[in-house]
């Protein structure tokens, strides 16, 4: 049966009571949970549309999830400090746009802060009193690192103090699943409280990731790091490329969105900047013309890959990590993701270097382990980044 509540302006509201005898006609929800558990189900006609509210018209987008992925080197970093420089000083965009004036909200695990992301963020003009950063956690008197994977709750909770909040960044993205980055699945899960965080504080939450190795000429959604379910989840994937000739702008380009044009982009170049109070310089952007085209198209000016480097690289990787002792594959999956290795490249260097697979327990997980070294021998700690 259906029970009624007196809804917003005095309508009539119906819940459906699961446990009542089937009624038939329709079951109406404004919101409202059943009073027994079950499924709420909600009107069309009860909703009011909405058109989307755009931080950076057609590129980013409140209470959405974005992502900005590239090769290393090409600033995908820089780009986004440039960005958070611009909301906290009411700036301008490549287009010509004004930004909306507000505080941005940034975790990094790649980069220091007092020596790379506050003076990059300071070269672009950026307002510090508007820009804050994700800290320690503090639990029963004791200081931990911040975790993506298990503390987005806890980032909301602090966020609320900050009510002029428009834009959360997250370096890297992949740091917020907690299981295999590489299966749809498990990324989905773990990337639902960041989707979830964008709609609570009715922010824009721009992700940055990498393309993978070894992916050139591929559709660009195609060569975002780990699972497809990343540029599923996100509403709008930028890419990052750098030209094969040295001397050529970088490409900032629309590879997918679902908001508005999915083609176009800018040019850019990186350059050092003097940081404003002190004597020295940070990387910062300076825009170039737009762009007219396919993601695809205009990423075409990069260097296609070296397979053979990819695999030396991704080698080196593995011993570095690995010298310390066995690890789990889950990890090793996870930072090399970040890398920009695909998994055939990280599964060739396995072989290549004989790294054993063992099974913790019945329940446990796998872990990867350096062959054992002949006696006498010893395991070099320094290895090419």
């Amino acid at each position: 049966m259906q029970r009624e509540f007196i809804g917003p302006g005095g309508s009539t509201i119906h819940v459906f009571d699961p446990n009542a005898p089937v009624v038939h006609g329709p079951r109406l929800v404004n919101g409202y949970k059943p009073a027994s558990p079950g499924l709420e189900l909600v009107s069309g006609a009860a909703l009011k549309p909405e058109d989307v509210s755009w931080l950076w018209l057609a590129w980013l987008a409140f209470a959405k999830v974005h992502l900005v992925a590239g090769s290393p080197g090409t600033g995908k970093t820089t780009i986004a400090l440039w960005i958070a420089a611009v909301i906290t000083n009411g700036g301008r965009w490549p287009d010509g746009g004004s930004a909306e004036r507000g505080d941005v909200l940034i975790w990094s695990g790649e980069d220091g802060i007092a020596d790379t992301l506050l003076p990059r963020f300071l070269a672009a003009g950026g307002d510090p009193k508007r820009l804050h950063f994700a800290g320690s956690i503090i639990e029963q008197g004791r200081a931990r690192p911040f975790d993506p994977a298990t503390d987005i709750p806890k980032l909301v909770a602090a966020a609320r103090v900050l009510p002029d909040l428009r834009l959360v960044i997250l370096d890297p993205v992949v740091a917020a699943v907690s299981g295999d980055s590489h299966k749809n699945s498990e990324t989905r899960r773990g990337l639902q409280p960041v989707v979830d965080m964008a709609v609570e504080l009715g922010v824009a939450v721009l992700g940055i990731t990498h393309l993978s190795k070894g992916t050139f000429g591929r559709d660009p959604l195609e060569r975002v790091a780990g699972s497809l379910a990343f540029g599923a989840v996100a509403r709008i994937v930028l890419a990052t490329v750098k030209s094969a000739d040295p001397e050529a702008p970088r490409r900032l380009v629309r590879a997918k969105s679902n908001l508005g044009p999915d083609t176009g982009g800018f040019e850019y170049t990186l350059y050092g900047a003097p940081v404003p109070g002190y004597d020295f310089h940070a990387q910062r952007v300076e825009w170039g013309q737009v762009l007219e085209g396919t993601a695809r198209e205009l990423m075409l000016i990069e260097q296609p890959d070296d397979h053979i480097g990819d695999e030396e690289s991704a080698k080196s990787f593995l011993q570095k990590t690995l010298n310390a002792g066995p690890m789990a594959a889950k990890e090793i999956r996870a930072a090399a993701s970040a890398h920009g290795w695909s998994m055939a490249t990280l599964h060739r260097a396995r072989t290549a270097l004989g790294i054993e697979t063992v099974k913790e327990s019945m329940r446990g997980g796998w872990i990867w382990q350096l062959p054992p070294q002949p006696e006498g021998s010893r395991r070099s700690q320094h290895y090419d980044e």
